[in-house]
């Protein structure tokens, strides 16, 4: 790595600043394509939905029912992307479903990642019984057809967006458990950890100031690829219709309304599903791309 001479002051060390040239090489590296995709299909249109979109995403106009996109034969400016067999604009649903697939995507990602996290630290710290508890389990939970499982649950608990959460976070806690037990499994065995039980720490402690700092970029890896799964589950789950409800503009509900239509109008089916795809193929090359850029043995490659 080239090097540029930092400035010494009294009391600092002096340190090492990366050189033009290398930090230009960093930011050709960044997916740059990904994060916009991200950025105009999911975040922007989430956040300023109320602001962007053009119609009523709930509200139809029968008149105006089946209309192509603007660039068609017979369609119009007023609806961008076309209209439903409802005459809803596609346009903003499907900016109102990227609310619903954030939404969802950040609430499961958390509340599965914290729950594998904990168990897959207590796992691998202590071993013993409670590892092989808690990974058979986890095999359990892998051994699961992921989209089955969760149409009972749905069919069970009900539709709705807090089910679809609670199911998601369910099926998704065992893959964190096992990566972070793994990783927890290597760092229990090092010098520091030792040193620290001989000085009194308690195993919470150790757990918590030791271990799970250890573990934090394996986390933030797995969280940005699981995104992409969340988002690719719940609208697997909603064009089952045991997802989110209608008339909730979700793009799996969205797909859902189009099979019928798929000759006659294209539109309605393809637009959203364009839009998963889009998103989650982004999700994870950015996942990928901070696999690489965390991992000290792939970023010295």
């Amino acid at each position: 790595m080239a090097l540029q001479v930092g400035t010494w002051r009294r009391g600092t060390p002096l340190v090492a600043a990366p050189s033009l040239k290398e930090s230009a090489a960093r930011t050709r590296r960044l997916p740059l394509i990904s994060l916009a995709i991200l950025l105009l299909l999911l975040v922007i249109p989430a956040l300023f939905a109320e602001w962007i979109a053009p119609h009523d995403p709930l509200e139809g106009s029968l008149v105006a029912r089946l209309q192509p996109p603007a660039w068609e034969a017979g369609g119009s400016t007023t609806y961008l992307l076309g209209t439903d067999k409802q005459g809803r604009d596609l346009l903003s649903r499907i900016i109102y479903g990227a609310r619903i697939s954030l939404q969802v995507s950040i609430v499961a990602v958390v509340l599965s990642g914290a729950i594998g996290t904990v168990l897959g630290l207590v796992s691998g710290y202590y071993g013993g019984w409670v590892d092989t508890v808690i990974m058979r389990l986890v095999d359990i939970s892998l051994s699961l057809p992921l989209v089955l499982i969760g149409l009972v649950l749905v069919i069970v608990l009900g539709p709705g967006l807090t089910t679809v959460v609670v199911v998601v976070s369910l099926l998704l806690w065992s893959r964190y458990a096992r990566q972070i037990r793994g990783e927890a499994l290597a760092i229990r065995t090092q010098d520091y950890i030792a040193r620290a039980r001989v000085a009194g720490c308690s195993d919470a402690r150790i757990i918590a100031l030791h271990v799970f700092p250890n573990v934090v970029n394996t986390l933030i890896v797995l969280a940005t690829l699981n995104v992409g799964q969340v988002i690719l589950l719940e609208a697997t789950l909603s064009f089952l219709g045991a997802g989110i409800p209608r008339p909730l503009p979700s793009w799996g509900v969205m797909v859902a309304d189009g099979r019928d239509h798929i000759v006659a109008a294209w539109w309605i089916a393809m637009v959203p599903g364009l839009a998963i795809m889009l998103v989650v193929l982004a999700m994870n090359m950015v996942g990928d791309w901070l696999r690489d850029e965390l991992d000290p043995r792939l970023r010295q490659a």
